[in-house]
């Protein structure tokens, strides 16, 4: 579903109306948080969440801190539950038999860069990858899930977008108060071009480091400029993938806003691809998309990832060395 526009708009009507239904929400999740956690793993666990609903970048960030975990001679696994997926677990995600109906999408492009456990049940999947033999464990969302206990949380911010109207769901687009999520957080990740980055001034407590990051386009060799394309994305916010496309000198003729995680009918996908074809353009669509296509169909869309580069690593390195997390 379309996050509303008011979400995003301060001392609205219907914001103001929601309200009472937003406070009954945060008081809700504030309930949930205080819970004391099933589980404390004898390895450090690091969650990556997030304060509002929807994408705010946190699957290029798992991507990144793994590929930095695995740099420094660590072990990461990642944990999720799954989100999409219809298996309960805890099992291993295998791309060569899993789907993305089986384990959802986000899983199945993470599984790529680090050994990833879907499991609903949040604790037994950190249960199982302890056992599985990782030294550090990314569990991919679940800041308001009290179930693990986490040593290190990183909040992750869609720069432009804020935390919108500042308003919990359904009056805004928060799980929870900013000032009760930044409390617990360790650290706030600001993703975004450089002059929305510095027009996102949170003010963070004493104990909560300030780290910035775009999304890059990787480079494949595919010549962008001028191509003529109908792009599609079932993200979080789509409009940034067509923004990016853009940047890189393609002809967006035409965009295909799609709901996060949206399934792939045979309408939708012929549908798209007989209107490309009368067209002239070529399919694109985001990294997370493709892992839903069908087999068959996959080859038919040209695909282009992003990959999160952080400004400074320095302030989350220190973070990470207080909890032994360092060079091997």
């Amino acid at each position: 579903m379309k996050p509303p526009l008011f979400w995003y708009k301060n001392r609205s009507l219907p914001g103001l109306i929601l309200s009472p239904l937003g406070a009954l929400y945060a008081a809700a999740t504030a309930r949930r948080v205080r819970q004391k956690p099933s589980h404390t793993a004898t390895i450090p666990v690091i969650c990556i969440g997030n304060i509002n609903a929807g994408g705010t970048g946190k699957t290029p960030t798992a991507i990144a801190l793994a590929q930095r975990l695995t740099d420094m001679g660590q072990t990461p696994h990642i944990v999720s539950r799954g989100y999409g997926g219809s298996i309960v677990g805890p099992i291993r995600v295998d791309p060569s038999t899993h789907a993305a109906g089986d384990v959802g999408d986000e899983p199945l492009m993470l599984s790529s860069f680090a050994p990833t456990w879907v499991s609903k049940d949040r604790a037994t999947g950190v249960k199982t990858a302890e056992a599985a033999g990782a030294s550090v464990i990314l569990m991919d969302d679940g800041f308001q899930n009290p179930s693990v206990h986490k040593d290190l949380q990183i909040v992750v911010v869609d720069a432009i977008k804020g935390f919108g109207n500042g308003l919990t769901m359904p009056a805004g687009p928060l799980r929870e108060p900013v000032n009760a999520g930044l409390a617990r957080a360790d650290a706030v990740l600001a993703i975004g071009p450089e002059s929305a980055r510095q027009a996102f001034t949170p003010d963070l407590p004493d104990h909560c480091v300030r780290l910035n990051g775009q999304l890059d386009a990787l480079a494949t060799g595919m010549p962008w400029g001028n191509l003529p394309v109908l792009a599609f994305a079932g993200i979080g916010h789509p409009e940034k993938f067509f923004a990016t496309l853009k940047s890189l000198g393609a002809n967006v003729v035409r965009s295909e806003p799609l709901s996060d995680h949206q399934p792939f009918t045979d309408a939708l996908l012929k549908r798209l691809e007989a209107e490309a074809s009368a067209q002239g353009l070529n399919l694109v669509t985001t990294e997370k998309d493709a892992v839903r296509l069908p087999d068959h169909f996959r080859a038919k869309v040209l695909v282009l990832p992003v990959r999160l580069s952080l400004n400074d690593w320095a302030p989350l390195d220190e973070k990470m060395a207080a909890l032994g997390i360092t060079q091997k």
